[in-house]
């Protein structure tokens, strides 16, 4: 069936063919452009050689002297093709002659937003979702419930979404009516919504407002009327239960329920680690953690370690843009695709501060492009989240055009105001020192630093010991250890002094801005902010040009805090970049970054790192 449709599509990219986000299968060029008037000839098949697989998204898109085609198995198809139309026009109504035959190598490609600790308004949620269609992904996972609160109105249970049983955003929740609205907001962008009612653990909210818990009989006949009414409201075929970090003193409980939401249609997903499942007896398992394992017979979304609520700005954007899904190239029955997760424990003061801290746009468009592209150089524990050095490194070529790629639609895709931290880091290169091990004195000094006693400090840097690194963000030792994902060190060890040092020309002597942090602060722990005065707990330093550069005034509470207490200004993506002055030519850098135990009564979980990265 072939039919000619006259589209409206977004506001285009105008990228062309180099720039195109996801990067297309596969694209034949022709010669010249063609002039566009929004005409398109859709034609429905059976079938598009050569794609191997989740055919029902697959496309071919012809742009030729003749007018532009797209053919496609089903309207998801022509979706994702007009993502692809909607980038290549110049702006002025020319599309670049080409004929692209494209599809995903995993069927799921998504996002999570924590909605059950810190409410997110409905505007924003639509927003996310509008925005991150354009780059193909295609599943919103909704966490509604919380210990803080349960944000989902339940017509039985009114007394679940009162404002006295939440202790964070009271009164905030989603009314049924709001879920109609985002789901059908969802249909339109061909994107799976996937509501998550966690149980039985994660729900003191619940408990709180009913007065018994889940693993109880009252609880479990709640639950039932409650997945009733979800069966009803939510017309995707997907729920999702929970079942994470819980001791479960019902062991009949997660099967009833799932049995549940079986007889109703609906398909029943849930975490891994979390309850124990045998092959066919739930539908999809999402794993988390290092400790979450694919099964034989059970198809697994991969989040172990997409959590970006403990991501920096820049490493662990290029540790999630290399990194395999689930150690394979591609999808399988069995390998559904990946979910990177926003979860919010520790409050931040808004939304917008929430999405610049957890580098949301830039993370999930990385897996965006990654999940659909198919692919990879590692699972997180080869270079972990510190690019090769060497520039000819595939994983290095690699990253390197999804950057470029990656700002050209931060700049023109995203909506102006978008909450994005990122600037260009493929370049960045910089000087590592050996290890100077000093047995816990923090203060003492190395070769690196005693060069800011000569004429020329640079000269005699130069001259030193080092190895190179490349990146705006520079992980010596992983937040989750060399176990996990690999930092630059291969065995880090505690009670160490490591130096960085690198020059940066500027066309002219101006102030400029900078993002510089040596402790990216998780929005999942209650760590202290620094001591005034201090770049961090550890006696970090920085000297630009042979000058120490001293940290702001800190916002945030240096004395025992809690999760309730948002952060400050502790992350540099939470404040303004330090203004700096550099000068015409030459400006060169050295950063001394001691560490001490990697767990410590301020912060938790020490990150040995740093951000560095100058901007406009």
């Amino acid at each position: 069936m072939t039919l000619l449709l006259c589209m409206a599509f977004a506001t285009p990219a105008y990228a062309g063919i180099d720039d195109l986000l996801p990067r297309p299968k596969q694209i034949v060029t022709g010669s010249g452009t063609v002039r566009w008037r929004n005409k398109v000839r859709v034609r429905y098949v059976d079938s598009i050689a050569g794609v191997p697989r989740n055919a029902e998204e697959s496309y071919r898109l012809r742009v030729t002297r003749l007018g532009v085609q797209i053919e496609a198995l089903t309207e998801h198809g022509v979706w994702n093709a007009r993502q692809t139309l909607s980038q290549l026009s110049d702006g002025q109504g020319n599309l670049p002659c080409c004929v692209i035959t494209d599809w995903p190598s995993f069927r799921i490609r998504g996002f999570m937003q924590d909605a059950g600790r810190s409410w997110f308004p409905l505007e924003e949620l639509k927003a996310e979702i509008d925005n991150l269609a354009r780059f193909k992904i295609n599943v919103f996972h909704w966490h509604l419930t919380e210990n803080q609160a349960w944000r989902l109105e339940i017509k039985a249970f009114p007394q679940l979404t009162d404002a006295a049983s939440m202790t964070r955003d009271p009164g905030r929740f989603y009314s049924q009516e709001d879920v109609r609205e985002l789901a059908a907001w969802c249909r339109e962008r061909h994107v799976t919504l996937i509501p998550e009612i966690d149980l039985p653990g994660h729900s003191a909210a619940f408990e709180r407002a009913m007065g018994f818990g889940m693993q109880t009989p009252e609880g479990k006949a709640a639950l039932k009327v409650i997945f009733a009414e979800l069966c009803e409201l939510f017309d995707g075929p997907y729920i999702h239960i929970g079942t994470d970090e819980v001791a479960f003193t019902d062991r009949t409980l997660v099967p009833e329920i799932v049995a549940f939401l079986r007889e109703r249609g609906k398909k029943v997903v849930s975490w891994n680690p979390g309850w124990k499942y045998g092959p066919g007896e739930i539908d999809m398992t999402q794993l988390w953690s290092y400790r979450g394992k694919a099964q034989a017979g059970i198809p697994a979304i991969d989040c172990r370690l997409h959590y970006i609520n403990h991501f920096d700005l820049f490493g662990d954007i290029v540790g999630l843009y290399t990194s395999t899904i689930c150690r394979v190239a591609e999808g399988s029955d069995e390998i559904a695709g990946s979910i990177v997760a926003l979860w919010n424990d520790r409050k931040l003061p808004d939304v917008r501060q929430r999405l610049l801290q957890n580098a949301f746009y830039p993370a999930v468009i990385a897996l965006a492009a990654r999940a659909w592209q198919g692919g990879g150089y590692q699972y997180f524990d080869d270079f972990g989240t510190c690019l090769p050095a060497d520039p000819a490194h595939p994983a290095t070529v690699d990253f390197t055009d999804f950057e470029r790629r990656l700002l050209y639609h931060i700049q023109h895709t995203l909506p102006p105001d978008a909450p994005v931290a990122y600037t260009r880091q493929a370049d960045a290169c910089w000087h590592i020192s050996p290890v100077y091990p000093n047995d816990g004195d923090l203060q003492r000094t190395f070769a690196p630093e005693e060069a800011l006693t000569v004429k020329n400090p640079w000269a005699l840097l130069e001259k030193l010991p080092a190895t190179p690194a490349r990146g705006n963000g520079i992980y010596f030792r992983h937040v989750w250890g060399p176990g996990i994902v690999a930092g630059y060190f291969e065995d880090p060890q505690p009670n160490s002094t490591v130096y960085a040092w690198r020059r940066v020309w500027s066309d002219a002597e101006r102030e400029a801005g900078l993002w510089f942090e040596t402790q990216n602060y998780s929005r999942s722990e209650r760590d202290q902010a620094p001591p005034q005065g201090a770049w961090d707990w550890r006696g970090s330093r920085i000297w630009l040009n042979g000058v120490e550069l001293v940290p702001p005034q800190w916002l945030g509470d240096t004395g025992q805090i809690g999760l309730e207490t948002p952060f400050g200004n502790e992350n540099c993506a939470g404040r303004e970049p330090l203004r700096v002055p550099l000068k015409a030519g030459w400006n060169w850098v050295l950063l001394k970054l001691p560490v001490g135990a990697f767990s410590t009564p301020e912060v938790r979980l020490v990150k040995w790192m740093f951000t560095f990265a100058f901007v406009d």
